[in-house]
């Protein structure tokens, strides 16, 4: 009486069965998000290295006249940064009243033309630029010199 079903080497009865794990099918992603998190830092870090000192000089391209139907506002930019409006130098702050003088009573709606010494400081070109923009001038353009038969080696 003492001896139990549950007792002894009982046989195959009385073992636990082995629970057969199914196969997960998640995918884990969080090696990836790893892997592309790391790639988005070495590309945003050497992304702007990537354009760094390459010498280029821009004034001379090859690109047509440009149509101007209306008589255009010229201002010019020389080497030092000092603007011209026509032949009359004018100061940053006397900018756009100098151009809205000079354009008549349509001046917002007047192509302006903007020329540059090729060694004037990027800044002050810029900076003209914006201005006129924020100031409403729309139709702005860069006048460059046109270079006569160049290669591209040489630009």
């Amino acid at each position: 009486m003492a001896m139990g079903a549950a007792g002894g080497t009982g046989g195959g009865r009385g073992r636990r069965r082995r629970s057969r794990k199914k196969p997960l099918s998640e995918i884990n992603v969080t090696p990836l998000v790893d892997v592309m998190l790391v790639l988005l830092i070495i590309f945003m870090i050497s992304a702007p290295l990537l354009t760094v000192g390459v010498p280029l000089e821009l004034p001379k391209t090859e690109a047509s006249a440009v149509d101007a139907s209306d008589e255009p506002v010229t201002i010019s930019i020389d080497q030092n940064g000092a603007i011209f409006i026509a032949d009359s130098e004018t100061s940053w702050d006397g900018l756009i009243q100098a151009v809205a003088d000079e354009g008549g009573a349509d001046a917002r709606e007047r192509p302006i033309f903007v020329r540059a010494d090729g060694r004037a400081p990027y800044q002050a070109v810029a900076r003209v630029m914006a201005r006129l923009s924020a100031s409403g001038f729309t139709k702005l353009n860069l006048i460059t010199d046109t270079a006569a038969s160049s290669t591209p080696a040489e630009l």
